[in-house]
């Protein structure tokens, strides 16, 4: 099953981001840590790319992701030209405020009263980028929630004398090229829940975790050896959890559930999603 999610407002929001990257300096792009390749726009690629504007790759919610693959993804990312990543987690209230001086390395020739640092953010949605514009502005100015495309406008924000930040909304594109990245932007909570089957994207889950990280299964569900496939694991969930039968069968549409939210909040441990190598040996099957 192929998972496509682009409403209505994106495309307003798309238009109006590419007016606003012809007055912008740095493009500061929001991904999530677990998942970076995954949750990169390809849009934000070629508006950037058009106007050859430096770039500042966020990988946020590193508190989650495996740090190991998350340094991976920094090494990947820094040999991009005019490019620069960090990992950052928006929890950590120091982290975010790295970023403004990122932003001015990146382009050196501005930061002044005459020619201000001009910086927008974007990412897809539920990535944190509202959490981390109230983080840079020290104050909640935009909406925050668990939820993607909470954000529908633009806005614009004087920080100082020297430097501009614009709020972009959370932005899809509209195709997903690569069938198995809408999984994991699935997985991530970047999709409205609408566009996808619970129990397809648990499942796809399962299937990467049973393989990258068998010992925090076994932790997490007490388990002593995994000898059965991703439906299988959903299965053991339901019966661990004392979900009622439906139809005399496991409930593993509540399992589902579970396994999203323990990945979600972390409670499983530190995982990546994907990794440089695992990008690469997907795409080129």
């Amino acid at each position: 099953m192929s998972i496509q999610w682009f409403p209505g407002h994106m495309v307003a929001a798309q238009k109006k981001a590419a007016e606003t990257m012809e007055f912008t300096d740095v493009v500061i792009e929001v991904l999530d840590a677990r998942a970076p390749a995954a949750s990169q726009n390809p849009m934000v690629k070629e508006l950037g790319a058009a106007r050859q504007r430096a770039h500042l790759k966020i990988l946020n919610k590193s508190d989650l992701a495996d740090p190991k693959v998350t340094d991976q993804w920094i090494q990947y990312f820094n040999k991009i030209p005019k490019t620069k990543a960090i990992a950052i987690s928006c929890k950590k209230a120091n982290e975010p405020k790295k970023i403004l001086s990122l932003c001015m390395a990146l382009a050196p020739h501005r930061g002044t009263p005459l020619k201000p640092l001009r910086m927008m953010i974007m990412g897809v949605p539920n990535v944190g980028k509202s959490t981390l514009m109230n983080a840079i502005l020290n104050k909640r100015i935009a909406k925050v929630g668990d939820e993607p495309a909470i954000t529908k406008q633009q806005q614009r924000h004087q920080i100082n004398d020297h430097m501009i930040l614009v709020d972009t909304p959370g932005m899809m594109w509209p195709r997903i090229e690569h069938e198995h990245d809408g999984y994991l932007l699935a997985t991530n909570n970047n999709i409205g829940k609408n566009a996808y089957n619970e129990e397809d994207v648990a499942i796809e889950l399962g299937a990467i975790l049973l393989k990258q990280y068998p010992e925090l299964l076994k932790t997490r569900y007490e388990v002593k050896e995994l000898t059965f496939d991703s439906i299988e694991l959903l299965e053991f969930i339901a019966k661990k959890k004392n979900f009622p039968l439906r139809n005399h069968l496991p409930d593993i549409e509540k399992a589902a559930i579970v396994l999203l939210n323990d990945y979600r909040q972390g409670y499983l441990g530190k995982i990546s999603i994907e990794s440089p190598e695992s990008r690469k040996l997907r795409l080129t099957k």
